[in-house]
């Protein structure tokens, strides 16, 4: 936000143009980088580290201890916060038209979705550029500057941790009561009640509040439940297998562009991790859907996006992970293997898959590494890593490049990247330690 946006902004009055604001899918649909570059699903060769990807990737694959060299402007911290301001121009706009019983129901439908697409980019920012949600330091730990007002010339300093994902609950338990429940066909992109749900769902997990995130996983599902069956898929291994409009897709968002998760970018040297690889049976149909090559130098196809672009949004399949998840750390064995069966069925050919019950050990443990799998490269890992190691820490990261091993320690204060050179200049704010 180091730039003055364009007086354009600001013109719109009308829901019309509050709608056309919303439908700019090229600035609203994308989602930082960072945490997947961070995470484990994939690793790179030691020659396309060293000589072709950007410095903020190239240190972020490291964990280096200074990401952005020589970079100022950074569209993982720039591209949510230009949401949010979006975001604050209708709400602030919506102030001046008045309600009537005629634009009810479009009026009720600006605001909730503004309020989504606030708390969708305060959440990633909160992934990346801050630690992991702990209730017992969230009132001690540094979260977001939560810009709240169209204001650019407003002085907004870091927020708590706890008052950040405060504000991003109540802009979703505002936005919930106020979207429609039906899910458009046409425009993925607009946020929606099931999707409100599934954020709701997402956002209590990170917070590890898994009463409330399978309570609310469970209201997306009662609202759109679809399911793809995987067998119906014509051909397994064309490089475009799913449609943008797929029937489990809530709301659609992919990754800003990047050298190393850009579309076709992973046929060069950037290649999935052999292990997440090798966890697919021969008869999980993912393994084809998902990825091209073999165990050792596998690419990741693309997502629901419909490109090869990598998806990051909402869907179903999520949701039926988060419930089963949440159900078997509840003790509710019988519902959660209920889902994860009625998930794998439609992810095996036909005829080979073999259900869990409730006597299968380690049933959340199942769970989990199923729902690695369900959802690779789709900005989950990242926060599932660190949240995951704040209750059984024993996830390592580890690169290996020309013999020399980095890692990144248990719980670590590198699990917030560093907030980019441009932001501080202009925010002025407390620096991330690494």
């Amino acid at each position: 936000m180091d730039e003055r946006p364009n007086s354009d902004v600001f013109v719109p009055t009308t829901l019309e143009d509050f709608q056309a604001l919303l439908d700019n899918e090229i600035a609203l649909s994308v989602t930082p980088t960072l945490g997947e570059l961070s995470a484990d699903n994939y690793y790179l060769t030691a020659d396309f580290w060293k000589q072709t990807i950007i410095p903020k990737e190239h240190n972020a694959y490291i964990w280096a201890e200074k990401v952005f060299e020589g970079e100022s402007t950074v569209e993982d911290w720039n591209a949510p916060y230009k949401q949010v301001l979006y975001a604050n121009v209708i709400l602030d706009g919506l102030k001046k038209v008045p309600v009537t019983s005629g634009n009810l129901q479009q009026w009720n439908n600006m605001k909730g979705s503004a309020l989504f697409i606030r708390a969708y980019a305060f959440y990633n920012l909160a992934q990346v550029f801050a630690l992991p949600y702990n209730a017992t330091t969230a009132g001690n730990d540094l979260g977001i500057p939560l810009k709240l007002t169209p204001n650019v010339d407003e002085v907004v300093h870091r927020s708590k941790l706890d008052e950040t994902y405060a504000q991003i609950l109540a802009d979703l338990l505002e936005a919930k009561d106020l979207l429609p429940a039906e899910v458009s066909y046409a425009y993925r992109n607009r946020p929606n009640k099931p999707a409100a749900f599934a954020q709701l769902a997402r956002v209590y997990v990170s917070m590890r509040l898994y009463d409330k995130a399978g309570a609310y996983a469970d209201s997306c599902l009662h609202l759109k439940d679809t399911l793809m069956d995987y067998n119906n898929f014509k051909d397994l291994f064309t490089l475009r297998p799913f449609d943008k409009y797929n029937p489990e897709t809530l709301y659609q968002t992919k990754f800003i562009e990047t050298g190393v998760l850009k579309a076709g970018s992973l046929t060069r040297g950037c290649f999935v991790d052999t292990i997440l690889y090798r966890s697919y049976s021969p008869n999980d149909l993912r393994r084809s859907l998902f990825y091209q090559g073999n165990s050792f130098y596998a690419n990741m196809k693309g997502g629901y996006t419909g490109t090869l672009l990598f998806f990051t949004g909402l869907a179903t399949d999520e949701m039926y992970l988060v419930r089963a998840e949440c159900r078997a750390r509840a003790g509710d064995m019988e519902g959660a293997q209920k889902d994860l069966n009625y998930l794998l069925q439609r992810r095996y050919q036909t005829g080979t898959f073999i259900p869990y019950t409730t006597s299968t050990p380690n049933l959340q443990d199942t769970i989990l590494n199923e729902r690695r799998k369900e959802m690779p490269f789709r900005g989950v890992r990242w926060t599932d890593i660190r949240r995951l190691n704040m209750e059984d820490p024993n996830i390592t990261p580890m690169r290996i490049l020309d013999g020399l091993p980095y890692t990144l320690p248990v719980n670590s204060p590198k699990y917030a990247l560093p907030i980019p050179p441009d932001a501080m200049s202009t925010g002025h704010y407390i620096q991330n330690e690494r």
